[in-house]
């Protein structure tokens, strides 16, 4: 047996035990053997181990293959890993992992019996991302050895691990599982004890809310995926991972998380429920949000709700001129990108001075494709040659589309469109980039509301692949059919969303955001620590940190406080930490100081 943890310092965890062997449990029992641990794999009927067995030989197999194990290094870790139907099998382990279906009953006859099996220094650590481990551990007999080690699926891959204290957990325990996680080579953080802890409890509020935006008929399925890929660079849309994670744990993980936050977020969204009991519950059973081509495939195959391939049922309007007015970054980036696709355009600014050195500016990005061989010197010169700069906009005379790219206030783009509403012919479709102001707004500033669409580009214009194309109820068909026609040409992905605040992406990813500075806030986990989870057990290309300070906290704050007044949830209220850090000028790294600080160019 283990010695005792009050005895310094903790021991090695040599040997451990890994209760219940399904995706999870065999995964680590796959990086522990691999790393030289002992491994003791226990489940409660043979069927089960014998799977885990021959998913250890595979997954080991398929390493050897890839050059990650020698075929000395497979046949080793298999020989470290015996199972077992008997729980008493654990009664040597220095650590037991408990990965156990999620029901509190389950896990505490688990404990129960383990506190009657294992040695007095024996840490139990439960896998559960969604159950109270300060209750597991209040049942226990000796609480203070007990913890949460969260791993993330697939474990053999993913590198974050969440070490979950509760206020009864021994320091030397913590202490213990972090130095095993570095050495299987994780990179652990520590919680403390809610329901989600970090990574899932950002997570699944924002999968949450992508269920109830599809579920309103906001949005398409296939739009609100693509739209969070391709906005955010997700690596998958958060639909899709709802069928992959399971509707239904989806489901558990949120009613535990609502039940002791009572954030409407966290309400789960009815059709999960709907989806559940139904026992659509994704990948595994065949079918979910998405219909795949057998329990258990990735493959997704067309079902009723698939849109159908082919033209638009309203064809579009002839494009040959685009008119972009602005000169800031997103209005050269949006006309780069239609004089690249062939579009004369126009670019203008309140000013000849801002138009040309927006056109400048435009010329420089164009230098820097041809130097990283994107682009050859010809065509960055006749793309230039195709942008007409100018300081009025009576030069939009004669365009077919009109684009504005100017400040995000409601006054001046209406100013704008009141302008554009004069100077543009009949039948131009004028479009506007707000990403958080009503369409409607701007197109009741002129005479002609259903020519008016949005056209929600992205920042850098010319990198990012995604279009919100928003309707408002007064846009007429062909315009929408032309903007969708439009946005092939210059080869980005368009999205359809209806005109409400923040469209898709920012509907979804700024409550996101605004819940990792509540977690900051309540001193639930560090900066870098949220970062870091959210970078390595969510896949997000940037943690919400290091994003809200390239965004900037004045933008972030402006586009909180849409979303607050037009949704009316309370757990849409700027956090208070970011509306401070704006007051005192601490806007992200364009000042040099948000959340972190940065160095001075």
């Amino acid at each position: 047996m283990a010695t005792p943890l009050s005895d310094t310092p903790a021991s090695p965890l040599t040997t451990v035990a890994v209760v219940g062997l399904g995706t999870m449990g065999t995964g680590i029992a796959e990086v522990l053997a691999t790393a030289g641990r002992e491994v003791v794999g226990i489940d409660i009927n043979e069927a089960a181990t014998a799977k885990a067995v021959a998913a250890l030989e595979t997954a080991t197999a398929r390493a050897v293959e890839r050059g990650r194990l020698t075929e000395q290094q497979r046949a080793d870790a298999l020989a470290r890993v015996r199972t077992s139907t008997d729980l008493r099998a654990a009664a040597d382990a220095d650590l037991v992992i408990e990965v156990a279906p999620e029901s509190y009953e389950i896990k505490h006859q688990i404990f129960r019996e383990l506190d009657g099996i294992v040695g007095p220094a024996t840490i139990l650590a439960t896998g559960t991302n969604a159950l109270s481990v300060t209750r597991l551990a209040a049942d226990s007999a000796r609480p203070e050895r007990v913890l949460g080690l969260h791993f993330f699926n697939p474990a053999p891959a993913m590198k974050l691990v969440e070490v979950v204290s509760s206020v009864l957990t021994a320091p030397q325990a913590v202490a213990a599982v972090t130095d095993l996680a570095v050495e299987l080579g994780k990179e652990p953080v520590a919680v403390g004890d809610r329901p989600g802890f970090v990574a899932d409890g950002l997570l699944f509020g924002y999968l949450n809310q992508a269920a109830a935006m599809y579920e309103a008929k906001y949005a398409s399925r296939e739009d609100i995926d693509a739209a969070m890929r391709l906005g955010c660079g997700l690596p998958m849309g958060p639909l899709a991972l709802l069928d992959l994670i399971g509707v239904d744990t989806a489901r558990t993980v949120l009613e535990a998380m609502y039940a002791e936050s009572r954030d409407r977020l966290h309400a789960p969204a009815p059709i999960l429920k709907q989806l559940s009991e139904a026992g659509l519950t994704g990948r595994k059973s065949g079918r979910g949000f998405y219909t795949y081509e057998a329990p258990g495939s990735a493959t997704v195959v067309p079902d009723t709700l698939t849109p159908r391939s082919g033209g638009l049922d309203v064809p579009g309007r002839p494009v040959r001129t685009v008119g972009v007015a602005g000169s800031g970054t997103m209005a050269s980036g949006i006309a780069e990108v239609f004089a690249k696709a062939g579009y004369e355009v126009v670019l203008a600014a309140r000013s000849e001075e801002k138009a040309q050195a927006a056109k400048a500016r435009i010329g420089k990005s164009l230098s820097r494709s041809v130097d990283k061989g994107r682009l050859t010197a010809e065509a960055a010169a006749q793309t230039l040659d195709r942008i007409t700069a100018s300081g009025s906009y009576e030069a939009f005379a004669d365009v077919d589309l009109a684009v504005e790219a100017v400040a995000e206030d409601l006054e001046i783009k209406q100013q704008l469109f009141a302008t554009l509403d004069k100077v543009c012919r009949p039948g131009a479709v004028l479009a506007t980039t707000t990403s958080s102001l009503p369409v409607v707004a701007c197109a009741r500033a002129t005479s002609r509301p259903q020519d008016v669409i949005g056209m929600h580009f992205f920042n850098p214009a010319p990198a990012m692949k995604l279009v919100e194309v928003v309707r408002t109820v007064l846009t007429a068909d062909d315009v929408h059919s032309t903007v969708r026609e439009v946005c092939v040409k210059i080869k980005k992905h368009a999205v359809d969303c209806g005109d409400r605040a923040g469209f898709i992406v920012n509907a979804l990813l700024f409550p996101y955001l605004n819940n990792a500075i509540k977690m900051v806030q309540e001193h639930y986990a560090s900066l870098d620590d949220i970062d870091a989870a959210m970078r390595l057990g969510g896949g997000y290309p940037m943690g919400p940190f290091e994003l809200l300070d390239v965004v900037g906290l004045d933008v972030s704050l402006a586009i909180e406080k849409v979303l607050h007044r037009e949704f009316r949830d309370p757990g849409l209220a700027p956090a208070p930490l970011l509306e401070h850090l704006v007051a005192a000028g601490c806007l992200g790294r364009k000042t040099g100081r948000g959340f972190r600080e940065y160095a001075r160019r």
